[in-house]
């Protein structure tokens, strides 16, 4: 899946040394848009544990797309609930630097991250996508993923309610 826009581009594991440059990019979304409904940003220190929630290995990953020692973007999977019965259940999300959209570079890591989780014991994965947000309602289509619901006015932000549409993929 690599075009000339992606070919310099390495996909890995998340490390600590990336967390500045993570948190960065998930602060842009945090203090821009309704993206995500944090209100204020996030210190490093703050999402050590959410990172270090994400190893290599297991139902649970975090994924870098990095070019020239620089972190673009991001696909993680997480807890969907935290009650035991959702184990099988994940939650998913890509972050990409603004100046790194429109690259492919979404597609790119979400490609990763559902291979990387093939091998897991992985039932669904669900994502909420605030709207509008039609470019990310396209890349979850695109892997598969179907509306289920619409969350209406649930999150305020910017002095607006908020709707999430969520997704689910069906998983092998």
């Amino acid at each position: 899946m690599h075009d000339s826009s992606t070919a310099g581009v390495r996909i890995r594991p998340a490390a600590t040394a990336d967390l500045d440059e993570l948190t960065e990019i998930y602060n842009h979304y945090v203090v821009h848009t309704p993206i995500t409904f944090d209100i204020e940003p996030v210190t490093a220190a703050a999402r050590r544990a959410w990172l270090e929630a994400r190893p290599a290995a297991g139902r649970h990953r975090l994924l870098v797309a990095e070019e020239a020692g620089k972190v673009l973007g991001y696909a993680a999977s997480g807890p969907f609930r935290d009650k035991q019965a959702y184990e099988t259940s994940v939650e998913t999300s890509v972050y990409l630097a603004p100046h790194a959209t429109g690259r492919g570079l979404g597609a790119l890591l979400y490609g990763a991250l559902f291979d990387a989780l093939a091998g897991e014991d992985v039932h669904r994965a669900y994502a909420g996508v605030t709207q509008p947000n039609a470019a990310s309602m396209r890349l979850h289509e695109r892997f598969g993923f179907r509306p289920v619901g619409v969350f209406e006015g649930v999150g305020r932000k910017f002095g607006s309610y908020w709707d999430v549409a969520w997704l689910e993929k069906r998983l092998a």
